[in-house]
């Protein structure tokens, strides 16, 4: 798999922030960049799906998690 590149401009919290968790971690700053934007972007396409099941689950009388819940277990 051919690797991409891409930059990005930190403001100056963000970029103490991302420095301290590396440190910490000890993962380099690319790898937690890696992780988060990987982390946002399935967050985003699991709302996506949600949005898009939504109508089929409440017209089945499943308005919240619990209910969801209580049906799978």
């Amino acid at each position: 798999m051919k690797n991409a590149t891409l930059t990005i401009r930190l403001d100056k919290e963000l970029d103490e922030l991302l420095t301290k968790v590396s440190k910490r971690s000890g993962k380099n700053r690319s790898e937690i960049a890696r992780e988060a934007l990987r982390r946002q972007l399935r967050l985003d396409q699991f709302e996506e799906l949600r949005k898009r099941i939504m109508p089929f689950a409440e017209a089945r009388g499943l308005l919240t998690d619990d209910d969801i819940f209580s049906r799978v277990s």
